[in-house]
């Protein structure tokens, strides 16, 4: 009998792994990232972490921007937390930044085909709710992740 209680103890310590993010799993690990247009290129990293013992994904994220147009140089940072809804089961994440923003999020896995077979990844929609109120009144925030190779993304 105390070797069963031992047993379950090890068992229970035992740290999760991230295949226990079905379609999310590609985003477990640390990202890279680099964008160019209006009002110029900027720069960035992200990280997806198992936490709360694989209860919850955490992603820190920042982005530089350069000074453009007479606009000093800034920094955005943002913390995600994804999790699984304790009713449907389904993803869902909750974002806050350094400007004072918090978005709800659905999660949705893209399993596209020719995404898997040509990198081992996928790609995932986080999408909010309409607002309410706002301009355009029912406008939705969302951001895309698509993995283009290990370690690197699009967002």
């Amino acid at each position: 009998m105390r070797y069963l209680v031992v047993l379950t103890m090890l068992l229970a310590s035992a740290p999760a792994h991230a295949g226990d993010w079905g379609p999310l799993e590609f985003l477990v690990g640390n990202w890279t990232g680099a964008g160019g247009g209006d009002p110029g290129q900027g720069n960035g990293a992200f990280s997806f972490t198992p936490d709360l013992q694989n209860t919850v994904l955490v992603r820190k994220s920042f982005a530089a921007y350069p000074p453009a147009n007479g606009k000093p140089a800034f920094r955005h940072d943002d913390l995600m937390i994804v999790y699984r809804d304790e009713r449907s089961h389904d993803f869902r994440a909750i974002y806050f930044d350094s400007e004072q923003h918090t978005i709800q999020y659905s999660v949705k896995a893209l399993l596209v085909k020719a995404l898997l077979v040509e990198t081992g990844a996928g790609g995932v929609v986080f999408e909010s709710a309409p607002a309410q109120g706002g301009d355009p009144p029912g406008r939705r925030a969302t951001q895309r992740v698509a993995a283009t190779n290990p370690r690197r993304a699009t967002a």
